[in-house]
């Protein structure tokens, strides 16, 4: 179906205007149970009028697969167009920067995305899986020698994506920690968060100011470098643009992933079946992968909203130009037009359509690294522990709130 056949679908419906606002604090921090606020809104309210924690106004959401496909890939639906205004948001100052990619739209955002893309070709990825494996054997020798119980969080989980993608940046490793801090930081949702936040960013940016002026003087092997030197026709990324898009490459290039890791070695453990399913048949991992990533509500509430630039008709609902407009990638995970059964958990089904890593124009340009940091790390982990359990019971966990990010804090593992 097209686009427009899709807008067009609906004409024969009564074209809503306006709608009852809901209020959407999307702070649901049950483990990594469904937030049921989501849930109904997916049921009751498809296309919902919405009012977020931070910032003015409200906003529209899309739950549904199709209509998120749909916004997220008509161009009547802009990011740049929310530059400068104070969009309904979850976080008390807004993540991203204007400069940053995950703000723009063509033809700026392709310019962008094709010198990003340089670094994270599939053959490019697969060549670093063996010093991948190597990290992932070196930590998991440290947690077998530190013995049973351990928690993987401390050995595995807060380690390795961050170092992949420091290495793959050429970050020293004399920064790292102080970087992760601000990268937390600049997630937090909690009350009074907004000056902690914004003075992260501001960290970052200063230092990735520096270095990027550093490689583009000095440039070496690593993927910073190259895109300091890239060229797209006769154009090189500015000053600015290359600085926040090494903030934007560090930021989602780890946290994601890190959470992940955690969050899927929990849900394979607490679904016994699934998990035997697997270590039965070791060749369903990228499969499996692709069903837990589908499965697993690893974040809070939306992300960044979209403005319509012109009036559209979505569903029956009338979203008029310059209204905020967010989608909602859990929901459309757990969409029964798309999958049957969305709400178990069936390794077998390999969901490779899930809007884990985004969608559209948008979608995570480090995808292919995420999902090979997983396949070598879940892979490896479930083969050196075949005893693998958790050492406390489940209720016992104690989950991270206060952020956009949903995992354990801790995870005590057993074998």
């Amino acid at each position: 179906m097209t686009v427009r056949a899709a807008f067009s679908r609906h004409l024969d419906r009564p074209v809503t205007t306006s709608a009852p606002v809901w209020d959407c604090p999307f702070n649901h921090t049950d483990g990594l149970e469904f937030d049921p606020l989501l849930k109904r809104l997916l049921t009751e309210a498809p296309i919902a009028r919405i009012r977020l924690p931070h910032g003015e106004g409200e906003a529209w959401l899309t739950t549904r697969y199709e209509d998120v496909r749909i916004v997220t890939t008509d161009r009547r639906f802009s990011r740049a167009a929310g530059i400068g205004r104070d969009l309904p948001r979850m976080t008390p100052a807004p993540i991203a920067q204007a400069e940053a990619i995950n703000l723009m739209d063509p033809p700026g955002h392709n310019r962008l995305r094709r010198l990003v893309a340089q670094g994270f070709t599939n053959r490019q990825v697969e060549r670093m899986r063996p010093a991948t494996q190597r990290i992932v054997d070196g930590y998991l020798d440290e947690m077998a020698e530190h013995g049973s119980p351990a928690d993987l969080v401390h050995f595995l989980s807060s380690r390795l994506p961050l170092t992949t993608i420091c290495e793959l940046l050429d970050i020293p490793e004399q920064d790292r920690a102080e970087l992760r801090g601000h990268a937390v930081a600049m997630m937090t949702m909690g009350p009074g968060s907004r000056a902690g936040q914004e003075a992260a960013k501001a960290a970052l940016r200063g230092y990735f100011t520096e270095l990027t002026a550093a490689r583009r003087a000095h440039p070496g092997e690593d993927l910073l470098s190259a895109l300091a030197t890239a060229r797209d026709g006769d154009e090189l990324l500015d000053d600015q643009e290359l600085a926040v898009m090494a903030m934007v490459l560090l930021v989602t290039g780890h946290d994601t992933s890190t959470y992940q890791l955690s969050n899927i070695t929990y849900t394979l453990l607490t679904h016994p079946e699934q998990l035997a399913k697997l270590r039965a048949q070791p060749d369903l991992l990228p499969r499996g992968l692709e069903e837990l990533l589908r499965f697993i509500p690893f974040r809070q509430g939306v992300g960044i909203a979209r403005v319509a630039t012109e009036d559209v008709e979505l569903g029956g609902v009338l979203i008029r130009a310059g209204e905020a407009v967010h989608v909602s990638y859990l929901t459309a995970n757990r969409d029964p037009a798309m999958y049957e059964r969305p709400d178990e958990l069936d390794l077998d089904r390999g969901a490779p359509t899930h809007m884990a890593f985004g969608h559209g124009q948008h979608h995570c340009p480090g995808a292919h690294l995420a999902r090979m940091e997983l396949q070598v790390a879940i892979g490896t982990l479930l083969r050196r522990f075949p005893g693998l359990r958790l050492a406390v019971p489940p209720s016992e966990l104690d989950w991270h709130t206060g952020s956009i990010w949903r995992y354990p804090r801790t995870l005590p593992l057993a074998w």
